[in-house]
């Protein structure tokens, strides 16, 4: 055997995969344009199983999108963007009857090796794993935009393509892969300028499919990730320190603690290392605080990385305004896994006070954070109080959202207590708070501070009484701990008294992020 010739090999996709679909999406789809990075994070964290990609020789030159759906959804007429959730696969239902055929794109070069037929194989395979229905899909019309005229209508085309008068590239691979045609549906991929819009509705149907007995359990799949996850949140107190090695003695006793109770998660408060101003014990103008600040930046990614793999605890690192290679400060969240790995988030909304005192710029990405429990997000005070943002991580798969927050007075407080209850509600997520007590008297904008930390849930019957696992008492330095359950999101998100995201309305509304940006 040549150990050295290239080899073949299908595979779920990772995220260390993305760039890679990117590059080969668009030499595919040069006139439509690539998936974004957040897309495709969607894609792969939202249903693992279901996203292939067919590797030669350590290339990819194939890609396979699939998830779940009811079969409503499935069989009813429908657009891309709103089966897809805008192209994230936010509407895969975890115990969905039917699978969705999102996507499949494979490299010109490589065609004559049969990697279509390959991935749709693969598919079935799935599909027959799972026990599903069938495979449901909107396929592409080439053709069309070339014979409209002469046929008069897209179902005069596919007419004429099954009945073998015609040959689309396309729908005849379709049909000859066994797919049996539903109908035409119109304004399905309005920027596929070769099908006009319209798609061909093509279904396989298991032929292996047994119905249940008895009604459908009402439980959705378990997740291949943990169910239970315990969370920790710092109300963290604002007091002179005179070194940065007694900020960090600080630090790490709240780590320590925290991991003594075996918490996953450990969340502390943004901006909480302006205590290291306090250093000086002298009044620092603005500008000069933010250049003394920037020199505490590695210190503090290593201080975090260190706690979090000693005391095996994923650190959500406050935040810490940092000048960027632009020349830009921005307000970032460091997030250190227990694997090692640093993580950041920025602050995309600075509020008027930050771009006054700190002249803090905002940033432009929003994405979620692969851990050992899933996909989480963060948003940062003021970010949380724009709903989009927590929206756009949910796409991406997020099941937990960290807000690490700094508020002088208990309106502003509220402010955000109240918006990070809607975002659990509206997105069915869990919601971990965590807030300053204290003051640096002579340290700008954090001359006082109010908090009540807390983790907030859903409102329904799985969760917490109303909405809140766990909360502080207000301006008292202390931890909170809650343990939350993945399976009963999952569980409310399928069968829950309201379900929120199986309801959006993707044929009226979605959250459309810059894809140079998002």
């Amino acid at each position: 055997m040549d150990d050295t010739k290239p080899r073949l090999e299908l595979r779920t996709a990772r995220l260390a995969d993305i760039p890679a679909i990117q590059a080969l999406c668009e030499k595919v789809y040069a006139d439509l344009g690539s998936y974004s990075r957040a897309q495709l994070k969607g894609q792969i964290q939202n249903f693992p199983e279901g996203q292939l990609v067919a590797v030669f020789d350590k290339k990819i030159i194939g890609y396979c999108s699939t998830f779940r759906v009811e079969e409503a959804a499935a069989l009813r007429a429908h657009s891309w963007s709103e089966i897809t959730g805008g192209g994230f696969g936010s509407r895969h239902v975890a115990d969905g009857e039917w699978l969705y055929g999102a996507e499949v794109f494979v490299d010109p070069d490589y065609r004559g090796m049969r990697i279509g037929q390959r991935l749709y194989q693969a598919r079935k395979d799935l599909c027959m794993r799972l026990g599903c229905k069938g495979i449901v899909f909107g396929g592409r019309l080439p053709g069309l935009s070339r014979r409209l005229k002469k046929l008069g209508s897209a179902e005069a085309y596919v007419e004429a393509v099954q009945h073998g008068r015609l040959r689309d590239p396309v729908l005849s691979f379709q049909l000859r892969n066994g797919f049996e045609i539903l109908g035409v549906l119109p304004g399905y991929l309005p920027s596929d300028r070769e099908s006009l819009g319209f798609a061909c509705h093509l279904v396989w149907r298991n032929e292996r499919y047994i119905a249940p007995a008895s009604q459908r359990s009402k439980k959705a799949a378990v997740s291949a990730l943990r169910d239970r996850v315990r969370l920790s949140i710092v109300q963290y107190q604002q007091r002179r320190v005179r070194s940065f090695e007694e900020f960090g003695h600080n630090v790490e006793y709240f780590v320590d603690v925290v991991a003594d109770y075996k918490a996953d998660f450990v969340v502390f408060p943004e901006l909480f290392t302006l205590q290291l101003l306090s250093i000086e014990n002298a009044k620092i103008p603005a500008h000069e605080a933010i250049a003394k600040l920037d020199e505490y930046t590695e210190p503090l990614k290593q201080l975090l990385s260190r706690l979090a793999v000693d005391y095996n605890i994923n650190i959500i690192g406050g935040s810490h305004p940092t000048r960027v290679a632009s020349g830009a400060i921005h307000n970032i969240t460091y997030v250190c896994l227990r694997d090692g790995s640093i993580h950041e988030q920025a602050k995309i909304h600075p509020t008027p006070n930050e771009r006054f005192w700190w002249n803090i710029e905002g940033g432009d990405r929003v994405e979620t954070i692969m851990t050992d429990c899933g996909p989480i997000g963060v948003l940062i005070c003021y970010d949380s109080e724009f709903p989009e943002l927590a929206r756009h991580l949910v796409d991406q798969g997020a099941r937990m959202l960290f807000v690490p927050f700094c508020t002088d007075e208990r309106q502003s407080y509220m402010r955000v207590r109240y918006c990070c209850q809607a975002r659990a509600v509206e997105n069915q997520i869990y919601v971990a708070l965590a807030g300053n007590c204290g003051n640096l008297p002579n340290v700008d904008n954090m001359d006082i501070q109010y908090a009540q930390s807390c983790i907030v849930t859903p409102c329904d019957f799985p969760f917490a009484r109303d909405g809140v696992a766990a909360d502080t008492t207000p301006n008292a330095e202390m931890v909170a701990f809650a343990d939350v359950h993945l399976q009963d999101l999952e569980n409310a998100r399928a069968f829950g008294t309201v379900q929120n995201l199986n309801d959006r309305r993707f044929d009226l509304y979605r959250v459309e992020w810059a894809k140079k940006k998002g």
